[in-house]
């Protein structure tokens, strides 16, 4: 199987694409980060800056476990 890989009833069209899902989680993460790194630089005291930075370093955090979702999703399913 390829990453095409969909979920849902196999004669249904109705599936998810994991691939489209997996790329438009990323990047709402990805605007995410952009608008926390902006705060950070921002930031006019020092409690603003480590909330903003919290925010980078968890937002990150999530990049991660969608990448590492995706690639066991595409070892699952090759």
């Amino acid at each position: 199987m390829t990453a095409q890989t969909t979920f849902g009833d196999a004669d249904s069209q109705s599936g998810i694409d994991l691939q489209a899902l997996f790329h438009r989680l990323n990047n709402q993460l990805g605007v995410l980060l952009a608008q926390a790194e902006l705060l950070e630089a921002k930031a006019a005291d020092d409690a603003n800056r480590a909330r903003a930075t919290q925010m980078v370093s968890s937002t990150l955090a999530a990049l991660g476990t969608v990448r590492e979702s995706r690639q066991r999703t595409e070892m699952t399913t090759s």
